[in-house]
């Protein structure tokens, strides 16, 4: 028999000492933002499914709670991410002219958690930079992730560092809905060279040669130079190749 005040499977009641070093995190990580000139704003935790999904991808999709609005009869939705509500603000609440320094930190929740020990329900900080499309805006943005990251006090910290300008390139031209071009890219972040294999299997063969030669393009400075030789010599790569001294300087 159930007991009724068990919780659902991976969520749980966070208790007083953890609770008071979450909420202190969480207000040093809001400051740190806003030494880096970054505004806070707090979307709803709930909203209709279509605008909350709005540009993401499948994987997005099944981690979203779903349920019925009691007053309208439309499809709402838990987010389980805030950065899309946050684009959704500066696009049609803010839209502003110039850069726009954005950060957030709020719960989440889940449908499916990322795995079998995580939570369902999570705090997520994050910052975002609009309205900049230079490199700039991406050191900045590494350099308070950095901050923020040894604020927490974690140490020795790997950062993994990519370009999407590289993977547009290489599937320039190809006719891709959303939810394939979401996979491929899981993909590559997993390395699975099996999946990548069959989800490129119609695109050129140079497209799927680059996809390939990205599975083994990861380490130090040295992978430039490797990237240079074996991706294609597009010049979105050659760009993206160049900026990424300066972001691995950061």
């Amino acid at each position: 028999m159930t007991r009724a005040w068990l919780l659902p499977e991976q969520i749980a009641d966070v208790l007083p000492s953890q609770a008071r070093r979450v909420e202190e995190l969480r207000r040093t990580l809001i400051d740190r933002a806003r030494g880096y000139g970054y505004e806070l704003v707090q979307p709803p935790l709930i909203e209709h499914l279509e605008s909350l999904l709005t540009g993401t991808g499948a994987s997005l999709d099944l981690k979203t709670f779903k349920l019925v609005d009691q007053l309208s009869g439309r499809t709402l939705g838990l987010r389980a991410d805030t950065t899309p509500q946050v684009a959704r603000i500066d696009a049609h609440l803010l839209n502003r002219e110039g850069v726009a320094r954005l950060a957030y930190c709020g719960p989440v929740l889940h449908a499916r958690a990322d795995g079998a020990l995580a939570s369902r329900e999570l705090l997520q900080f994050g910052a975002e930079v609009y309205g900049h499309a230079g490199l700039e805006a991406d050191l900045e943005v590494i350099d308070l992730a950095l901050d923020a990251l040894g604020a927490a006090g974690i140490a020795n910290v790997m950062l993994d560092l990519g370009d999407a300008r590289v993977l547009r390139a290489l599937l320039a031209g190809a006719a891709l809905d959303g939810e394939r071009l979401t996979e491929l890219a899981r993909g590559l972040a997993s390395k699975d060279a099996a999946a990548l294999a069959s989800l490129s299997q119609t695109l050129q063969t140079e497209a799927r040669t680059g996809l390939q030669s990205l599975l083994r393009l990861y380490g130090g400075h040295e992978v430039l130079d490797g990237a240079r030789t074996t991706l294609p010599a597009r010049e979105p790569i050659r760009r993206a190749l160049d900026d990424m001294p300066a972001k691995q300087a950061a």
